[in-house]
Parts: C-alpha cells; structure tokens; sequence
C-alpha cells in the first residue's frame, strides 16, 4: 500500500463492513416498527414513565417519527454499535500494533510518529463516516414503507453526520490513550468507562438535578438538539469536532514523547 491510511482502511475492511451492514441492518429492521409505534403501540408503555424519565430518553413525542428513532433507533441502538466500532479501532491503532510487535516494524520504514497518529485517525474518520453513510442510505431505504416521510433526507442526513463524529470522538479517545500508555487495556477501558459516564451524564444527571453535566457529554452534542426535527446543528458538530482536533494533537504530542523501548 502507497501509505499507512490506505494500508490501515485495506487491513480493516472486513471490520468495517461488517460493522457497517450490521449497524445499518439493526437501524432499519427497528425503523421499521415505527408503523406499530404511530399506531400506539408503543404510548401505552412509556404512560408509566416520569416525564423527567420520558425526557432524558427523548421519548416525550414517541408517537412521532422523530420521536420514536431519536429515542430508540438512534437515542440507543445505532450509536452504541458506532462507539463501539470507534473504540475497536482505536484501540487498535496504536496500544494494539505496539503489543503485537508490529509498531517497531512499521516505524523502522520512513514513517513518522506523527504522520502514523494522523493516519490511524484519518483511517478511523473514514471507517466512522462509512459506517454513518451506510445507516443513512438503509434509513433512506425504509422511509417511505415504514413511513418516515416527515423526516427529510436532509435531517436523517444531519443526524448521521453528527453519528459519524460521534464514533471518530470515541475512537480518537481510545487512540489518544493509547498512544500516551501504550496499553491496549488501558485505552480499551478508558474509553469504554468514559462513554458510559457521558451517555449517564446525557441521560442519568438531569433526573439528580445536575443538568449542567449533559453539556460535558458528547452525546449531548450528537442528539440533544434533535436533528431529527432541527436539521443540521453546526454548533454542536462544531464542538465535537472541535474536541476530536483537541484529542488528536494530544495523541501526537504524547506518542512522540513517549519512550516506546520503555
């Protein structure tokens, strides 16, 4: 391969695929309910619920379509496979080559550190922005059967714009820690425990009176505006990307520091 971005995304096409066809098939096969849902199966489930609960889950308008996926297909299912696709790969990126033996290969080439971070990250960007692209052509698929008409193909696009930066944040957290420890483990659980504080700190805090917490939470800026109903959010795209800029540099800054004989 010409370079380590392409060698990266030719190494890891199966995942991606699999990851892709997978997320797209769960997201359509649940968008497809929606039917059942406008026809009220589903308002007689969530009466029970508080509406601070009903809130937090964006289930306040379940009967619309807007509604029922930003609270179900895209609130849980969609973005949980997309960070863990994100995670995988950049655990892998770097901690994961440097436990394998293969880092000291590949940077005996004419390699640079630096130029090997931004390339695992570009490589994740692209895979994440796959995977995002590919939910949005099965969501396109299914609109009208499952009768998602309301929802533009402008707005499912924004959602799954904001679900492809989400998946590069998480990655870029898992690349970020595993350039700076170098452990796999260590960036596999870092970024695993981060993602469930920030989706509890988008859900969870608001039921405990700590509302200014959601605005910690990437999820917040992936969902909280609703592009569902809203379109493109470019401030809250702005600040995902903003902080996925932030992480990267870390990651390059603390990879050519580190003493990889240590």
């Amino acid at each position: 391969m010409p370079n380590v971005l392409t060698k990266t995304l030719w190494d890891s096409r199966r995942g991606l695929a699999g990851f892709a066809l997978g997320t797209a098939l769960v997201g359509a096969m649940y968008a497809s309910f929606y039917p059942q849902i406008a026809d009220g199966a589903m308002e007689q489930a969530v009466e029970g619920f508080s509406p601070a609960l009903r809130e937090a889950l964006n289930m306040e308008d379940i009967a619309s379509a807007a509604g029922y996926l930003g609270s179900s297909v895209f609130g849980i299912l969609v973005p949980l496979i997309a960070v863990i696709y994100g995670i995988a790969t950049g655990t892998r990126a770097i901690a994961g080559d440097e436990e394998a033996g293969y880092l000291d290969l590949l940077l005996s080439h004419p390699v640079s550190r630096t130029r090997l971070v931004l390339h695992r990250l570009g490589a994740l960007a692209i895979g994440s922005f796959t995977l995002a692209a590919v939910v949005l052509l099965a969501m396109l698929a299914v609109r009208t059967g499952a009768r998602l008409d309301t929802i533009t193909i402008a707005q499912f696009a924004a959602q799954c714009v904001a679900l492809g930066l989400l998946a590069t944040l998480f990655g870029t957290i898992a690349i970020t820690v595993g350039a700076a420890t170098g452990s796999r483990a260590t960036a596999l659980a870092s970024s695993t425990v981060l993602g469930v504080l920030c989706y509890a700190a988008d859900t969870v805090a608001p039921q405990i009176g700590a509302d200014g917490a959601r605005y910690l939470s990437p999820f917040h800026y992936y969902i909280g505006n609703q592009p569902l109903r809203n379109g493109f959010q470019w401030i809250d795209l702005g600040i995902l990307l903003a902080t996925i800029i932030v992480l990267g540099a870390l990651a390059v800054v603390s990879f050519n520091r580190r003493d990889l004989a240590s």
